[in-house]
């Protein structure tokens, strides 16, 4: 087994679960124990208000909403591109903090880009990998730029990206154009 840290998932067509319809899930563990991811692409109408008392003591300082991670509820969390505030790094320049008293500090003095997110999603040992298998995920390395990518447009992005590969790889060429309707 390959870990997934660090990558991308995309649900392919194979995948019946409205969960992960159109998401792109930044892979932030997976060994024999599982794996653990955040949903980066589906922001809610929930204002971060709504949780900041869970974070702090303060007026919430940002009027933002808030993404939902995954199926499984859990504790706010920030993806964000600062390492003073970070509790982990999900791949370079990537980080991951769980932290109440930094997510806060993220929130009010951080100028690196953010998410914030409530849920996650989680698999048990052995069980992405066997969606891996019976082709239910579409795979790709994870960059800070797509990371940060406006929601709207992050799903097509790295989800074009994945079919070039897959394109690429079946023509067996190293370079092809952007819009092949321009040749």
């Amino acid at each position: 087994m390959s870990s997934l840290a660090g990558h991308f998932l995309v649900a392919s067509p194979h995948l019946d679960d409205p969960n992960f319809d159109h998401t792109v899930v930044l892979m932030i563990e997976h060994d024999e124990d599982g794996a653990f991811g955040l949903i980066l692409n589906r922001p809610t109408n929930a204002p971060l208000e709504e949780v900041w008392e869970i974070i702090a003591d303060s007026k919430c300082p940002v009027d933002c909403l808030i993404n939902q991670g995954g199926p499984i509820p859990g504790p706010p969390m920030a993806i964000h591109g600062d390492i003073a505030y970070a509790d982990e790094q999900v791949l370079d320049g990537v980080f991951l903090t769980r932290e109440p008293e930094k997510f806060e500090q993220i929130v009010k003095y951080s100028t690196a880009p953010y998410r914030l997110i409530v849920g996650f999603a989680s698999w048990g040992p052995g069980q992405l990998d066997d969606e891996l298998v019976m082709g239910g995920w579409l795979t790709a390395a994870a960059s800070r730029d797509e990371v940060f990518l406006d929601e709207a447009e992050q799903w097509s992005v790295v989800a074009g990206s994945i079919g070039l590969e897959i394109l690429r790889s079946s023509l067996k060429t190293s370079v092809i154009p952007p819009d092949a309707s321009l040749n």
